[in-house]
């Protein structure tokens, strides 16, 4: 959903061994970036720096390798050193909006996507990741407005369709939000979460069997996917098949033990099977993991 910029410069040659120097220090940096070595990167920026501590590209790029090693805080300074030698570069006020968005910063991520915008009104991802912060706020249509502009910019965006079928979903759009994960598997279909949540379209719109199939595919991608082993077992519920909802219960609470609602879902299950006593323990369990609903169950079922 998020996507990180590393901006490679074509650099000149200088006839002059103090810039070389820190243009190598700066290209070592990004060739180990390249290969995920961040902190080997942030150690060869850091030279760079010291070396010439006017360059807006070292600062940002050491930035985003603090980025990816969840160093938000300090990727935002660098963000702002870079923005403050030079404040015309969309993407480093692109990049800043997703560190405030990390560090729970939402109306500052805003104000860096919409600075962003003003500057290149062309960035698909500062619209997509500007939805993003107006979806964790719940402002659903807000972030449709966002999805669309980064999809007319760039049709082939899987992800802003796939996230603008996520905020039509929790307006209870169901066919607006199947069209939308319809496109995203169209665009990339190896995807397991596409597969997942469009199953939850397809069960809201009583396609149980297509939801199934959704569910099934998106193991096939993902074997640990434990949300589609949980939400087949609802569907399996649902068409009460018990037996086959509690196999598949049992599979996503394998693969989280922490999953509450997995083992309210095998509780109801079991208790659908005659197993009162275990059903009842599944419940408590998922009482003891937060699960609001477990209360109101175990009054209804367990006392």
């Amino acid at each position: 959903m998020k996507k990180i910029f590393f901006l490679l410069l074509a650099f000149y040659p200088i006839i002059n061994s103090y810039c070389q120097t820190s243009e190598e220090y700066f290209k070592r940096g990004l060739a180990k970036s390249k290969l995920q070595d961040y902190r080997g990167a942030i150690a060869d920026f850091g030279k760079a720096i010291e070396i010439n501590p006017k360059d807006a590209n070292t600062f940002y790029n050491r930035g985003n390798a603090k980025y990816n090693l969840q160093d938000y805080r300090g990727a935002l300074a660098d963000y702002n050193k870079a923005i403050e030698i030079n404040p015309n570069n969309a993407e480093y006020f692109s990049n800043r909006g997703l560190a405030k968005y990390d560090l729970q910063d939402n109306q500052g991520a805003l104000a860096d996507y919409n600075k962003a915008l003003e500057i290149n009104p062309k960035n698909t991802f500062a619209y997509s990741n500007m939805g993003n912060v107006k979806y964790t706020l719940q402002d659903y249509r807000g972030a449709i407005i966002d999805y669309s502009k980064a999809i007319e910019i760039n049709p082939k965006n899987a992800e802003a369709y796939y996230n603008r079928g996520n905020a039509k979903y929790n307006l209870q759009d169901y066919r607006g939000a199947l069209a939308d994960y319809n496109k995203a598997i169209e665009i990339n279909p190896n995807n397991a979460e596409y597969f997942s949540n469009r199953g939850l379209a397809k069960y809201d719109l009583q396609d149980n069997q297509g939801a199934l199939a959704d569910y099934n595919k998106a193991l096939e991608i993902n074997p640990k996917n434990t949300f589609a082993y949980s939400n087949m077992g609802n569907v399996k519920y649902a068409l009460k098949d018990y037996r086959g909802a509690l196999a598949d219960f049992n599979k996503a609470i394998a693969i989280n033990p922490k999953y509450g609602e997995a083992y309210t879902n095998r509780g109801l299950a079991k208790i659908k099977l005659k197993q009162k006593d275990s059903g009842c323990l599944d419940l408590n369990k998922a009482r003891e993991l937060g699960v609001k609903q477990a209360y109101e169950l175990i009054k209804k079922y367990c006392n």
